[in-house]
């Protein structure tokens, strides 16, 4: 299978499940972010802010999955996050039972503090 182009390329060859799962995490993070732009990155959909890395996730056979790959996420909110932590920057969840969306705005939070953090002022 050829990787995609585009995120409704990505999102259209998924199974139902797995598509309104991913739909909807992409919403609630285009309104948390909303000057954020999407992209493919690695083969998977992407949020990016002032050409920076912000967010990715993707769908695999049995789980979906958002990369927020930030050691300060994890930090501020990990108890929220044990449930669905898979590793180092992995948050994992079934199709059926996505990250709430008032998680996955506290998520996208704290990268935008982040790189608010590292951008340099002048």
């Amino acid at each position: 299978m050829a990787a995609p182009t585009s995120i409704g390329d990505y999102l259209a060859a998924l199974p139902d499940e797995q598509r309104a799962a991913l739909e909807e995490l992409r919403q609630t993070i285009g309104a948390a972010a909303p000057q954020a732009t999407e992209k493919i990155s690695y083969a998977m959909p992407a949020f990016e802010q002032d050409g920076r890395f912000l967010v990715s996730y993707a769908a695999f056979k049995d789980h979906c999955s958002l990369y927020p790959a930030s050691t300060a996420v994890m930090q501020a909110l990990g108890d929220e996050l044990t449930p669905y932590f898979s590793g180092k920057g992995t948050l994992r969840f079934p199709a059926d039972a996505p990250i709430p969306a008032v998680l996955v705005k506290k998520i996208v939070e704290v990268r935008l503090q982040e790189h608010s953090a590292r951008r340099p002022s002048g």
